[in-house]
């Protein structure tokens, strides 16, 4: 399945309509994780305006590793006690950040980042990993994006055939 043209979008509701189809699409092609995370990422990338950085952090031993991803390269590791996220994944909520330099912790992995939107992957009630979105618009993300993009993330660990999946 080859993504549509996301330019044909009047709205953010129909955008986020034609994302998440184009991403059920994908995922009956291929729902092994990584593969479906990699093209999760191209897809937002491809997507959604004004980003510099989609993709994905997912847990191992106890932190967030680098995952798929569209973008600079970008930190590694991060604790679950730092970032935008590591709040995300401890608190098991999406953390939509307006500007991050006013985050208490924030980890500049991308100086030209200035709003972020981190959306926990769960399933279970156990934390998956985190879909982590950067732009270097202040303000970029609000409820419209949010709302989309955890329907998004409620795809992919809903999906994704993350059992017997280790990162690390």
């Amino acid at each position: 399945m080859i993504p549509s043209d996301f330019s044909a979008c009047s709205d953010k509701k129909g955008l986020y309509r034609l994302l998440l189809t184009q991403m059920e699409g994908l995922l009956e092609e291929e729902p092994h994780v990584l593969p479906a995370l990699c093209n999760a990422s191209a897809l937002v990338m491809a997507a959604l305006p004004h980003l510099n950085w989609s993709g994905f952090y997912l847990m191992a031993q106890g932190q967030l590793v680098l995952g798929p991803f569209q973008g600079k390269p970008a930190c590694i590791h991060i604790p679950l006690d730092r970032g935008v996220c590591g709040a995300a994944a401890r608190e098991k909520q999406t953390q939509r950040v307006a500007d991050v330099h006013l985050f208490p912790g924030h980890i500049a992995c991308d100086s030209a980042s200035r709003s972020e939107l981190v959306i926990p992957l769960i399933k279970g009630g156990q934390v998956l990993g985190v879909l982590d979105l950067d732009s270097p618009v202040p303000h970029r993300f609000d409820e419209e994006d949010q709302r989309g993009l955890e329907a998004l993330g409620a795809l992919l660990a809903e999906k994704c055939l993350w059992e017997g999946f280790r990162y690390f």
